[in-house]
């Protein structure tokens, strides 16, 4: 039986759990420059209409640590661009792949096009959600912080897809998760209540981003106008400048605070460079950790 993950609420604790150890036990054996072949004679297909960088490569350098071959293909030039029907082109892509990474617009078109395909179906980032994100996210807070469920972690700034994801990994898990934002930016709350389903999970709204990360051990941001959002960068920026991530609101969190960006970052915008470059920042464990939790999600859903 096949499976997708197109939010975070689609695994079970247990689930988390099996990623996070199979991605440390992947990136060591890397490190250490053992071979695996997990994939070998599988081809996992990145069907991608959103720009990318660390998403794209993290999964293409995976697929061929494990073995496997992969294939880049552009929505733009496919029959998806002239509005071949969702569940057309995913049987089609089911006969020729093993998997399929979307990266996309549209959650409700994902998850269109998941029901109609017989191979499992990854989330590589749609306006709604980044699972994949926060998978790895949470791989690099386990290895600063192994005793991650009880930790603070504190969300500052737009209530974004990344944002979400964070809220459907605190349901799942039972994170006490601090969430600071602008009520215009603020996530659906209404939304998020009917999904919980653990009873240690702590979700906090707030608008003054010092009350958010008093005390915290995490914290994260990411841009102020995702992709599609263009148009509303000036106008966002003056009414998200008060979220910034800076030493002054570092003061507030805990002296060993880690601070997490999904990057590309607009430096001194959401975040200072100097934070970003300082020695709470684990931005860049955080990026490397994508390429070996994309091993760990391509060889569970490949290989059972």
């Amino acid at each position: 039986m096949k499976k997708d993950i197109l939010t975070l609420l689609d695994l079970t604790s247990d689930d988390f759990e099996q990623l996070f150890n199979k991605a440390i036990q992947l990136k060591k054996r890397y490190k250490q420059g053992i071979p695996d072949n997990q994939l070998q004679g599988k081809t996992v297909g990145l069907l991608f209409d959103k720009a990318s960088t660390r998403t794209r490569v993290s999964f293409e350098a995976a697929t061929a640590h494990l073995g496997g071959t992969s294939m880049f293909i552009n929505a733009g030039d496919t029959q998806i661009s002239r509005n071949e029907p969702v569940k057309d082109t995913a049987r089609i892509l089911s006969g020729y792949l093993d998997a399929l990474v979307i990266r996309t617009y549209s959650q409700a078109w994902l998850e269109e096009f998941a029901q109609s395909s017989d191979i499992p179906v990854i989330n590589a980032l749609t306006d709604s959600y980044h699972p994949t994100q926060v998978l790895a996210d949470l791989m690099t807070v386990i290895e600063h912080k192994p005793d991650y469920k009880n930790l603070k972690i504190s969300w500052v700034g737009d209530g974004n897809n990344m944002c979400y994801s964070w809220i459907n990994a605190a349901i799942v898990l039972g994170l006490n998760l601090s969430i600071a934002s602008p009520e215009k930016y603020s996530p659906d709350k209404g939304t998020i209540k009917k999904d919980f389903h653990n009873k240690n999970t702590i979700i906090s709204y707030f608008t003054d981003p010092v009350e958010a990360v008093k005390d915290a051990d995490v914290i994260n941001t990411d841009v102020w106008a995702s992709m599609g959002q263009e148009n509303e960068q000036k106008q966002r920026v003056k009414e998200l400048s008060h979220y910034q991530v800076n030493n002054e609101l570092l003061k507030h969190a805990k002296n060993d605070v880690i601070v997490m960006h999904c990057l590309p970052a607009h430096r001194g915008e959401e975040i200072t460079d100097d934070v970003l470059e300082g020695s709470n920042s684990v931005v860049w464990d955080q990026a490397e950790n994508k390429l070996h939790m994309a091993k760990a999600i391509l060889e569970a859903l490949l290989t059972g």
